[in-house]
C-alpha cells in the first residue's frame, strides 16, 4: 500500500518528502508526478514506507499539517481506476456496420 501527499508545493523533490517521511519510518519509494506536457511537478505525490504501521503514524502525523507553506492532504492511496474503454478513448460498441 502506498500514500497519497497532496496540496504540495510545486518545489519539493524526492529527496525533501524522504526526508519528513522517515521520521515516521523506512520509506521504501517516493514518487512524485510531473505533467508529461510541461515537465513540471503536478503538486502531489507518493510515498511506500516499510510497514503498515509506518503508514499509519506518518498519516496520522502529517495530515493537515504545514509544510513548505502548504497544508498538506495525506491519507491512504486509493487504487487507481481502469479508464476502461477502447484504444481510441471511448466505450464503443460495434453495432455490426
Amino acid at each position: 500500500m502506498s500514500i497519497y501527499v497532496g496540496n504540495l508545493s510545486y518545489e519539493v523533490t524526492d529527496a525533501d518528502l524522504q526526508t519528513v517521511f522517515a521520521e515516521y519510518g523506512t520509506v521504501k519509494r517516493v514518487q512524485l508526478p510531473v505533467d508529461r506536457d510541461t515537465g513540471r511537478m503536478r503538486g502531489f505525490g507518493f510515498v511506500e514506507m516499510g510497514s503498515e504501521a509506518e503508514e499509519d503514524a506518518a498519516i496520522e502525523a502529517l495530515d493537515g499539517a504545514e509544510w513548505m507553506g502548504r497544508q498538506m492532504k495525506v491519507n491512504k492511496a486509493r487504487p487507481r481506476k481502469s479508464r476502461g474503454g477502447d484504444s481510441f478513448g471511448g466505450n464503443r460498441r460495434n453495432d455490426g456496420f
